[in-house]
């Protein structure tokens, strides 16, 4: 066997670096590193899209949900929205007023209509929310992916690396730990990638879903209470009598 002498130590310590790890791996492991890197970058990116937006929806929310129960007119603040709203509940909102305001004038004043006018409301909500959630919720299989993904791709990555250290040890015929070190450290740094491409992915997926989930409790309330609404104006309505939803 051949020792690595003092005049080779200097070398095997540079090739420990972050970067010499990389530069010195084989290319299985270099396209390894590459895309969990790219797969952690885009996740990071992915969090902070989705909690910018949540923050963006709940703040939208709460002056619509203001407005919405000052006691003025449904009307107004349906032509205050307009055909475009700006964040899930208002699209929930001017999905039923739009629905109600299509079919309310056509009532025959029987129960059979009423009921059916409020079957259509409910289910123009119900879409609604689905749409807005699926939107809402872009991207989150990417998490879930990254995160139960990323660390078996490291592991590919430090078993290749391994596999070719071995090669090299048996090729030079030296097992020295200065010669053995650099090609195991660049294997390990694999998986050490990986993981930090998987815990957060893991931790934004089960933060931002329980988000979104109460988010999607909060739509689903609303229209509720929407629906309890339109229905006591649909009743009116079926009735004869004319009234512009207010809440109540």
């Amino acid at each position: 066997m051949n020792p690595v002498t003092a005049t080779d130590l200097p070398r095997v310590a540079g090739d420990l670096t972050i970067w010499g790890l990389f530069l010195q791996a084989d290319w299985v492991v270099k396209g390894v590193m590459i895309l969990l890197l790219l797969a952690s970058i885009w996740v990071w990116a992915i969090v902070f899209e989705k909690v910018t937006s949540l923050k963006r929806a709940n703040k939208a929310a709460d002056a619509f949900e203001d407005s919405f129960w000052s006691g003025g007119s449904l009307d107004d603040l349906f032509r205050q929205e307009g055909d475009s709203p700006t964040h899930p509940i208002a699209a929930v909102f001017v999905a039923a007023m739009t629905e109600w305001r299509r079919s309310a004038s056509r009532l025959a004043g029987s129960a059979m209509a009423v009921a059916g006018l409020k079957e259509r409301v409910d289910r123009a909500m119900g879409v609604t929310i689905l749409r807005e959630m699926e939107r809402m919720e872009r991207w989150m299989v990417f998490l879930a992916s990254v995160g139960s993904v990323a660390p078996f791709v490291g592991l590919f990555g430090t078993v290749w690396g391994i596999m070719n250290s071995f090669a090299a040890i048996a090729g030079m015929q030296n097992t020295n730990l200065a010669v053995v070190a650099p090609g195991i450290a660049e294997a390990l740094f694999a998986t050490a990638m990986g993981l930090v491409a998987a815990i957060p992915a893991v931790l934004a997926y089960n933060k931002i879903n329980t988000d979104m989930a109460r988010f999607a409790g909060r739509m689903e309330a609303f229209s509720s209470e929407f629906s309890a609404i339109l229905s006591r104006q649909t009743e009116v309505a079926g009735e004869g009598r004319t009234a512009a939803p207010v809440a109540e």
